[in-house]
């Protein structure tokens, strides 16, 4: 039997938003492994995936999730992840990574893959698959009422961790943009949307799902930072015509 990486997608947060098959995913490997920062904390997928798995079965592997700064340190604790999962393999020969949103949206799991897959021998073949999950974006839009596109309009996701200035070419072109990752830029943010006549309708939410939800009109995006994990809708300039843009 073929060794099988799966990376699963569970969500935001919000447990009832992890999909059946991604449940059935989870139940069936013989090791689940979700992501903590080395501070040791329980992440937000490992709060997840305990709603559906056993916690016997629940592995965490450390990753520097945190760290933005020193490539070394982090380099390390990805070599390290990598020989953990690795090994899992192949005690297990089935393991699901669980990562929150989807895990072919800036996942870790894409850089898991390549590391464990540079670390099994030629002898050890390796079947990888993904289970797709809801993502920030549609959780927000469901909560919030934002309508993400109609018609013709573009989609633009961006992080904002690649800077203002790609944030604000987005929200100068057309349809919704997306904005995450923008915690620690929140008054950069704001300040992006006002210069680009885009406040007016665009919402932001975190911890969606949790207990701690917040969602409120980007007009009252505070000046300090917010949880690494917000999400932005900015949503397309609209003319309230039925049909308009089909």
């Amino acid at each position: 039997m073929d060794m099988r990486l799966t990376g699963v997608g569970v969500g935001p947060g919000d447990p009832e938003l992890v999909t059946v098959k991604g449940v059935n995913a989870l139940r069936a490997a013989g090791a689940v492994v979700v992501p903590v920062m080395d501070s040791g904390e329980p992440g937000r997928a490992e709060a997840t995936v305990r709603h559906y798995v056993d916690a016997s079965r629940v592995v965490r592997v450390v990753f520097a999730l945190n760290e933005r700064t020193d490539r070394a340190r982090r380099e390390a604790a990805w070599d390290a992840a990598g020989a953990r999962v690795a090994e899992l393999l192949r005690t297990h020969r089935t393991v699901a990574f669980a990562t929150i949103g989807d895990p072919n949206v800036y996942s870790t799991f894409t850089y898991l893959v390549g590391t464990v897959g540079g670390l099994l021998g030629a002898g050890e073949p390796l079947a990888v698959a993904t289970v797709p999950g809801i993502t920030a974006m549609q959780d927000l839009a469901a909560r919030s009422g934002a309508v993400l596109t109609e018609g013709t309009e573009p989609l633009t996701l961006v992080p904002v961790t690649a800077g203002a200035a790609v944030l604000k070419d987005a929200l100068r072109g057309p349809g919704t943009v997306v904005a995450y990752k923008f915690g620690r830029h929140a008054a950069e943010v704001a300040a992006a949307l006002r210069a680009t006549g885009r406040i007016e309708g665009a919402v932001w939410g975190s911890s969606l799902g949790l207990p701690e939800e917040s969602i409120r009109a980007a007009a009252e995006l505070p000046d300090g930072p917010l949880p690494y994990l917000s999400t932005l809708i900015a949503p397309a300039r609209r003319d309230g015509g039925r049909g308009g843009k089909l």
